[in-house]
């Protein structure tokens, strides 16, 4: 879940869908993604939840099942289907009914839900493809909600973290993506999955939603999630090494903690019939 410089979307968001191997990355350490990714606000997590006719759910790219976890918690049945075996396990562990797949090619075996939801997943779905299936399997005036953590450190955390991939990995996307806001980075694949969601004209116009909240992050914390994002694959061993020594002194010089603000931004929309 792309949430600061090493996570922020690509130059074109409306391509990262054609990047899979990307996604089906995260699994080479399941274990490490479900304890340390960040959660979302579950304030935001029971409004979905309250948007939907029923509480059958779809948690499309589960992963770990954070999200399902937050959704239970909400009163919702809640089924996963994520594409990453070593993912899905973790989740079944953790108590989640989910199943192996691409949601594109997914079969539901004649089932339907009241809600179809995806967090830090559905840019790796096709946006338009996606917003048709989704429609195939919700239920009249179901609610399919996509949501995303954009994180942003204090600037100067932030300007220290870039010198150090600038240093260890100027070549990588994590260096192309300390410039510029998270939030307008993911803004921009919002815009696309709401286009996506218009052009299947199976919804009624989607809704943006937004919900703000912080996080600090001690320098432990932050090197334990900083493996599992969506730029750190793509490094040699040297530049791994190298990365997380440097953001642990970056972290040490300015008193062993940041706090990341974060803003979850959601695209949500009821079908039609």
């Amino acid at each position: 879940m792309p949430t600061l410089s090493p996570q922020q979307p690509t130059p074109d968001p409306g391509e990262t869908h054609r990047h899979r191997d990307v996604a089906e990355s995260f699994g080479e350490d399941a274990a490490r993604y479900d304890r340390a990714r960040p959660r979302y606000p579950q304030a935001l997590i029971r409004r979905i939840a309250r948007s939907a006719p029923g509480s059958d759910v779809l948690d499309v790219g589960c992963g770990t099942g954070i999200a399902a976890r937050q959704f239970t918690a909400e009163g919702c049945r809640v089924r996963g289907l994520d594409a990453d075996a070593r993912m899905a396990e973790v989740a079944r562990v953790n108590g989640l009914e989910v199943e192996v797949g691409r949601f594109e090619d997914w079969d539901p075996a004649g089932r339907s839900f009241d809600a179809v939801v995806a967090g830090q997943t559905w840019h790796w779905i096709d946006p338009a493809g996606g917003a048709s299936r989704a429609a195939q399997i919700l239920r009249p005036h179901g609610t399919l909600a996509l949501f995303w953590n954009a994180g942003e450190p204090p600037a100067a955390v932030k300007d220290a973290f870039a010198d150090v991939f600038r240093r260890a990995a100027p070549d990588s996307l994590a260096l192309r993506g300390t410039s510029g806001s998270a939030v307008d980075g993911y803004g921009l694949i919002c815009d696309k999955a709401a286009d996506g969601i218009r052009g299947s004209g199976a919804f009624a116009e989607p809704e943006r939603w937004r919900e703000d909240w912080e996080f600090t992050y001690t320098k432990d914390a932050w090197l334990d999630q900083l493996p599992t994002t969506g730029a750190f694959p793509r490094l040699n061993a040297r530049e791994r090494a190298e990365v997380l020594a440097g953001i642990g002194e970056a972290i040490d010089a300015v008193g062993g903690r940041f706090t990341m603000h974060y803003a979850t931004l959601a695209v949500v929309a009821r079908r039609i019939d």
